[in-house]
């Protein structure tokens, strides 16, 4: 884990650990914005994932040679990592939720 965790960036995968941590801490104290910590973390993924991408096009023109096929899907799997962990955080976020709405 910890290695995905490095691979996904630190930057962008602290980012989303604290929001995270703001999400538990939101569900004991502020239970009204356990969603849209949650909506936030996705985005937040997303966002990196796309800042990733741009910077890999960038260097990729720069450099002016199309690299190897493998070297592009290595770099979109690395890409994906913040995406998945910013859906796992928004999953949990809907089922701290689910758990939280009163019942009928």
């Amino acid at each position: 884990m910890f290695e995905l965790f490095l691979e996904g960036g630190p930057g962008a995968m602290s980012l989303l650990t604290v929001e995270l941590i703001c999400l538990f801490f939101a569900a004991w104290k502020a239970p009204a914005w356990v969603r849209e910590i949650g909506l936030l973390a996705l985005i937040t993924g997303l966002f990196w994932q796309m800042l990733g991408l741009y910077h890999a096009l960038g260097v990729i023109i720069q450099v002016g040679e199309m690299p190897s096929f493998t070297l592009l899907m290595k770099g979109w799997r690395v890409s994906f990592i913040p995406v998945m962990y910013g859906m796992i955080i928004y999953v949990v976020s809907l089922l701290i939720r689910i758990v939280q709405k009163p019942r009928i």
